[in-house]
């Protein structure tokens, strides 16, 4: 049997707030088996705190389907503009700063 229904299209409305966005340049992921929290921070220069701008949680599978869209808009946008360098450089502070990825289990990890 085949569906020959027509695809649904989806309705998505943005707020005013929402459209101005966030800047983030440090993601702190943690997770559980029903969940995965993602906040968004940011760190500047000299100043030892960061303040989480927005979270987001959402379930493993939705976590999933995050980074395979993320995969494939990354391939597009090389493919327009050319392969995105990622520099690993330490902060002054001697550790690095932005999305990195999690060397330990069960820490939150950063994402660059």
């Amino acid at each position: 049997m085949q569906n020959n229904l027509p695809p649904q299209q989806l309705n998505v409305e943005l707020g005013e707030k929402e459209a101005e966005g966030i800047y983030s340049n440090l993601a702190l992921i943690t997770h559980s088996p029903a969940e995965f929290v993602i906040d968004f921070t940011r760190m500047v220069p000299g100043v030892p705190k960061a303040r989480v701008y927005a979270r987001v949680i959402m379930t493993p599978q939705h976590a999933k389907s995050l980074l395979n869209a993320l995969k494939e808009n990354i391939g597009k946008y090389e493919t327009q503009f050319g392969e995105i360098k990622v520099y690993n450089e330490p902060s002054q502070q001697g550790r690095a700063i932005g999305f990195q990825p999690n060397t330990q289990d069960n820490a939150p990890s950063a994402a660059k």
